[in-house]
């Protein structure tokens, strides 16, 4: 495992688990938001996202946290293996509601809200969105793919 994805819905534990795991490995971690937002969740020039979304995969060793479903196929085709969480719907609302509400943006830089109407839907429609993503995945000649769906994958997956 050198270049690694880390994908699923809002509120599955992908920050959270890409951090253990780059604890564990001693691979880089990216995390894609920080790519993709500049303060105050403005996003930056569709440029400069690709920009530095290239300057990531070209690394040799990496764990890229995230899913923007437009480059998800870019990614796959440079990593190794994709860790997909697919916890219950329920458990990532849960956790979406509570990370806002408390302020405990996973890698920081943004103030604590409420969350929004725009990542309540996204929590909503991951479950076929999820299958789309999973398909598309399975495309990939020689990615190992990993689906994990409860806490307790996620915890042997470590």
């Amino acid at each position: 495992m050198k270049r690694v994805l880390i994908v699923g819905s809002p509120g599955a534990g992908k920050s959270t688990f890409a951090q253990r795991l780059a604890e564990r490995t001693g691979l880089p971690l990216v995390h894609l938001d920080d790519l993709y937002w500049d303060k105050g969740w403005k996003p930056v020039e569709r440029e400069r996202w690709l920009s530095r979304l290239s300057d990531a995969l070209a690394g040799e060793r990496w764990i890229l946290d995230g899913n923007f479903s437009a480059t998800l196929l870019l990614r796959a085709y440079q990593a190794d293996t994709v860790f997909f969480l697919r916890p219950p719907r329920w458990l990532c609302l849960w956790r979406a509601f509570w990370r806002e509400r408390l302020g405990r943006y996973p890698h920081g830089g943004h103030p604590p809200k409420w969350p929004s109407r725009a990542l309540l839907l996204d929590i909503w429609q991951f479950s076929w969105q999820g299958e789309w993503q999973l398909a598309q995945l399975r495309t990939v000649p020689g990615l190992r793919l990993i689906v994990l769906r409860s806490d307790r994958e996620i915890e042997r997956a470590l």
